[in-house]
């Protein structure tokens, strides 16, 4: 329940309790687990059920209806959708646990979230999963963290269906989920149209984006190797995430040839140096092709200032990347969106939905401006066994050889449900909460004695050092901040050990160790900030 009492109110949001209605969201969740035992777990021996439910693509987003709206839909909508979707989904399981029941319980026990369920076999055996560790209200330890009710159900279903995702004849309901999802994503960015697949993680769409740009800039690659090819450089910030290393490193780029670009203070790319870099390349003989920007820093939460770097991308004939795996559902607050201004004249991005906006792990999206086939033509390898141009239906339908997967999830699906249920509307009222908490964790740091910020934060990040009694009245200097580099980890083992809560920490640009408390789950109220604090404040009473 929402307290009323001594309210909090930060950016039009009231801070106090957290947001979710609990009871309505475990209620929802055990509805679709008896739907999902009825309609799969106990169909799912019987020979007399079809394998599956024919329907044309069209007419099944009809059926399905796809539209992801403003206001989110009521819950008998949203169980007769699940109902639709395992109905129309091709029944590939084979029940382990027959004429088993599911018993299912979800409840809020020392400010835990748990949910646990007992499988019981025809044989006697129990099988218990003990789930939701990161849902706790205070784990703040990574860019992840909360529990969706709609989401969670989402992915009960596709369990049990067990589908993979490649083409229209085996997973009909996901592919299309998968189109209708991308094209909204994309509508957020600024695009008229465009393509995209969902992968295993941003680093794979930071992958796949890099490899499209070289296929983009040179096509006899796929075909020739690169061998004969001229120097390939690539430029990021030095902010950026490892995963553009480790991409340059597997696709055989290298990593000598990512050129780090310089960043101001707050952990920006500044578009001069890039300028001079990408100058410094072609002199060099090298072939730059490849820009890549950052809406998010992992952990200062920094944006690059998109427009400026775009004028250097078209200036210079470079496709600009933006990994906004982080970043990118501010896209979705009318408040916030304007820290991605610019996004718009990306040629790709990245963003998962897994993070601020709770879709769950994995729930990542590589968007492409190009809607020519760009992402087949790199990607397809044409296997006649699975994309056959000769079916019954219409086979641009069958989009998996856009991927460099074969099998593959349906992640879009529980982002999709989550969206139906929430709508719009309530997606950004995610958004505008982690940023008011984070507004107010800020303003509280300010006035406690002994905590000190590295900066003021623009996204969800708030980074700190929190200076203990014995420290206050040293001087600054080498032996100061030695002694505070320790004080970090000897609080996060003191955190751990007792299990109140998880707060992350690290040295970052010669900066000695500091916490980084990232905001995102609705779960979190204003009480947690202040439990942060003075958690810390205990922790560290004798330091």
């Amino acid at each position: 329940m929402l307290q009323k009492k001594n309210a909090v109110l930060v950016d039009g949001v009231i801070l106090n309790g957290p947001i979710m209605d609990s009871k309505a969201g475990e209620k929802f969740v055990e509805e679709a687990c008896k739907i999902i035992m009825e309609e799969v777990i106990q169909k799912a021996d019987d020979v007399t059920e079809k394998v599956c439910e024919w329907q044309a693509p069209e007419t099944l987003k009809q059926i399905l209806d796809l539209e992801m709206r403003d206001t989110g839909e009521c819950h008998q909508k949203l169980l007769q959708l699940c109902r639709d979707v395992i109905q129309y989904s091709v029944k590939t399981s084979r029940n382990v646990i027959s004429n088993g029941v599911i018993l299912y319980s979800i409840g809020r026990q020392d400010n835990v979230y748990k949910a646990l369920f007992t499988f019981q076999g025809t044989e006697g055996v129990n099988i218990c999963l003990l789930l939701a560790y990161t849902s706790h209200p205070r784990f703040f330890n990574q860019l992840y963290a909360g529990i969706d009710y709609y989401s969670l159900a989402a992915r009960f279903i596709t369990e049990a269906l067990n589908p993979s995702v490649y083409t229209y004849e085996v997973s009909p309901v996901f592919l299309l989920v998968e189109e209708a999802v991308i094209k909204k994503m994309i509508e957020f960015i600024g695009w008229e149209e465009g393509d995209g697949i969902f992968n295993p993680g941003g680093s794979v769409s930071n992958m796949y984006a890099m490899n499209l740009a070289r296929y983009k800039f040179c096509p006899e690659i796929k075909e020739k190797g690169l061998s004969g090819l001229p120097r390939l450089v690539l430029f990021t910030s030095e902010e950026c995430h490892y995963s553009m290393k480790k991409a340059a490193s597997f696709l055989g780029i290298g990593t000598e040839n990512v050129y780090f670009i310089r960043t101001d203070e707050r952990g920006k790319m500044i578009p001069e140096e890039l300028e001079k870099q990408v100058q410094r390349a072609r002199k060099e003989g090298s072939a730059p092709f490849l820009v890549c920007a950052t809406a998010g820093t992992t952990v200062l939460g920094a944006f690059d200032p998109l427009d400026k770097i775009a004028d250097i991308c078209e200036k210079h004939g470079l496709w600009l990347h933006v990994d906004a795996s982080w970043g990118g559902s501010a896209l979705i607050s009318r408040k916030h969106c304007r820290l991605l201004h610019g996004i718009h004249r990306a040629d790709s991005v990245a963003w998962n939905p897994h993070k601020m906006l709770l879709a769950g792990i994995q729930c990542c999206a590589l968007l492409v401006k190009d809607n020519s086939g760009l992402l087949k033509k790199c990607y397809s390898a044409e296997a006649a066994y699975l994309f056959q141009q000769d079916k019954f239906y219409d086979v641009s339908y069958d989009t998996g050889d856009k991927s460099i997967q074969c099998s593959r999830r349906p992640d879009a699906f529980k982002f999709w449900l989550m969206w139906k249920a929430l709508g719009t509307t309530g997606l950004e009222e995610r958004v505008n909460r982690a940023l008011a908490l984070a507004r107010y964790l800020v303003e509280e740091i300010k006035k406690r004695e002994g905590f000190q910020l590295l900066l003021e934060p623009e996204y969800a990040n708030i980074c700190f050092w929190y200076i203990p009694p014995s420290l206050r009245q040293m001087e600054d200097g080498p032996e100061f901040w030695q002694k505070l580099h320790q004080v970090a980890p000897i609080i996060k083992e003191r955190m751990m050990k007792k299990g109140s809560m998880m707060l992350g920490y690290q040295p970052h640009r010669g900066k000695v160790n500091f916490f980084r408390q990232v905001v995102i789950s609705p779960q979190v109220s204003r009480e947690d900030m202040d439990f942060l604090l003075d958690e810390i404040e205990l922790l560290a009473k004798d330091l």
